[in-house]
C-alpha cells in the first residue's frame, strides 16, 4: 500500500553517529529529532494552538484513549477530523490507548481479544482491541496511529515480559490487517521490559512487519535512567536504518540528548507543562522553583538566554506573584516557557549534529545544567 509518507537520513554526526532526519507527513516535514508536546484531550494544557505554532512546535500528540472516552471519536469525525477539531494545521500523532489502559491496574482486564476497563469518568464498562484502536484513530484522523500495545510495568518477571512483547507482535500484526487509512501512517511498537533478549527479539519481529515507524514502549515506566539508556544501546542495531524511532513518554533535558546519541528520532513527555502548573521550570542551569520567596524581588526573566514570550516580556519576581495569587497566568506563562525550552533545545540539538559537536554540546550542556538540584 503506497502512502504519503517517507523518512530520510538527511546528516549523521561524524562526532557522535545522531542522526539528522526529515519525515514527510501529509501536513508538512517534520525535521528530526524532535520533542512532541502532549495535546493530551486536543489540547496542549494552558495552551492555544497558535502559541503552540509561535513556539515552534513541528508535531502534536493527543491521546486516544482520552479522546475516546470525551467527546468521542465520532463527534470528531463530525468536526472533520481532529486537526480541524482543535485548528492544528501541522502534524499530529495519536497514541493507541495501550499505555493509559495499562494504568488502570486493577480496574482492567486483557485478554487475547482485547482489554475491557473501567471509565476513569464514569466507571461505565469499555473495550478497546487493536481493530478498535484502529477504528478510533482512523476516525481522528491523525498522521501518525500507534499499534495497540500491551506495556509492562518495572520491575516485572520474565514470564510476564515475554508473554506481554508476544501480545505486542501478535498485536501488531491485527492492527496493521485493520489498517486502511492511506493518509495516517501505522507505528509499531517494541517492547520486552528490561530484557535484552526480549527488546532485541521484538525489534527484529516488528522490523520484519514493515511499519512506517517505530515506538520504543515501556522504557518509561519508573526504571533508573541508566538502565534505559542500556536498552536503547542494545536495541540499536536492530531498529531500521532508514524508519523514524520513536521513545515513548520521555521529555527530560537530559533524556532527550540521550535518546539522541542513541539514535532516537522523536520523543514526547507531559513532564514540561505538568511541572509549570506547579511552579517549577527549566533554565539553562537546572529546574528552578519559581514560587520561591527568594524570587520575590528578582526582576530578571526565569530563563536569560530564552526567547519566549514569557521571557522576554514578565520577571521572575512577576510570575512568583501569579503564582502566589493563584492567577491561572502563571501556569500559562511557565508552560510557554517549558515548552519553548525543550523546542528550543532540540534546535540546537539538531545544529550540533549538523555541525558535527553533538559530543562537545552535550559536554556543555552538563557542565551547566545541574540535575541535583532545583533553585
Amino acid at each position: 500500500m503506497n502512502q504519503p509518507f517517507s523518512y530520510e537520513v538527511t546528516h549523521v554526526c561524524k562526532q557522535s553517529g545522531a542522526r539528522l532526519g526529515v519525515l514527510h507527513t501529509p501536513h508538512g516535514d517534520i525535521q528530526t529529532p524532535i520533542y512532541m508536546p502532549v495535546g493530551t484531550s486536543a489540547c496542549v494544557k494552558a495552551m492555544t494552538s497558535r502559541e503552540m505554532e509561535e513556539i515552534g512546535t513541528q508535531i502534536l500528540l493527543s491521546n486516544t484513549y482520552h479522546l475516546h472516552l470525551r467527546p468521542g471519536e465520532e463527534l470528531i469525525r463530525e468536526a472533520g477530523g481532529l486537526h480541524a477539531f482543535m485548528d492544528w494545521h501541522r502534524p499530529i500523532l495519536t497514541d493507541s490507548g495501550g499505555f493509559q489502559v495499562f494504568s488502570l491496574a486493577g480496574i482492567r482486564k486483557i485478554k487475547e481479544e482485547g482489554v475491557t476497563f473501567q471509565s476513569h469518568l464514569d466507571g461505565s464498562r469499555k473495550f478497546i482491541s487493536p481493530e478498535v484502536s484502529m477504528d478510533i484513530q482512523q476516525a481522528l484522523g491523525s498522521d501518525i496511529a500507534m499499534a495497540f500495545d500491551v506495556c509492562s510495568p518495572f520491575p516485572c518477571d520474565y514470564k510476564t515480559a515475554k508473554e506481554a512483547m508476544e501480545r505486542t507482535h501478535r498485536w501488531a500484526e491485527r492492527c496493521k490487517a485493520h489498517h486502511t487509512r492511506e493518509d495516517q501512517a501505522l507505528f509499531g511498537i517494541v517492547q520486552g521490559a528490561f530484557y535484552e533478549d526480549l527488546r532485541i527479539e521484538s525489534a527484529k519481529t516488528l522490523a520484519d512487519m514493515d511499519f512506517i515507524g517505530y515506538g520504543i514502549g515501556g522504557l518509561s515506566v519508573g526504571e533508573p535512567k541508566p538502565v534505559m539508556y542500556e536498552m536503547l544501546d542494545k536495541i540499536r542495531p536492530f531498529m531500521p536504518e532508514n524508519k523514524p524511532r520513536y521513545l515513548m513518554g520521555v521529555g527530560s533535558p537530559d533524556c532527550l540528548i540521550e535518546g539522541v546519541l542513541r539514535g532516537v528520532d522523536m520523543f514526547d513527555c507531559v513532564l514540561a507543562t505538568r511541572i509549570a502548573r506547579n511552579g517549577s521550570v527549566f533554565t539553562n542551569r537546572g529546574r528552578v522553583v519559581i514560587k520561591n520567596a527568594k524570587y520575590a524581588r528578582d526582576f530578571g526573566p526565569m530563563d536569560e538566554t530564552c526567547d519566549c514570550y514569557a521571557c522576554t516580556h514578565f520577571s521572575r519576581a512577576y510570575i512568583r506573584h501569579l503564582f502566589n495569587a493563584k492567577e491561572i497566568t502563571g501556569g500559562r506563562l511557565a508552560s510557554i516557557h517549558n515548552l519553548r525550552f525543550l523546542l528550543h533545545m532540540m534546535e540546537e540539538i539538531r545544529q550540533a549534529i549538523a555541525e558535527d559537536r553533538l559530543l562537545d554540546y552535550r559536554k556543555e550542556f552538563y557542565e551547566r545544567y545541574d540535575l541535583t538540584k532545583n533553585f
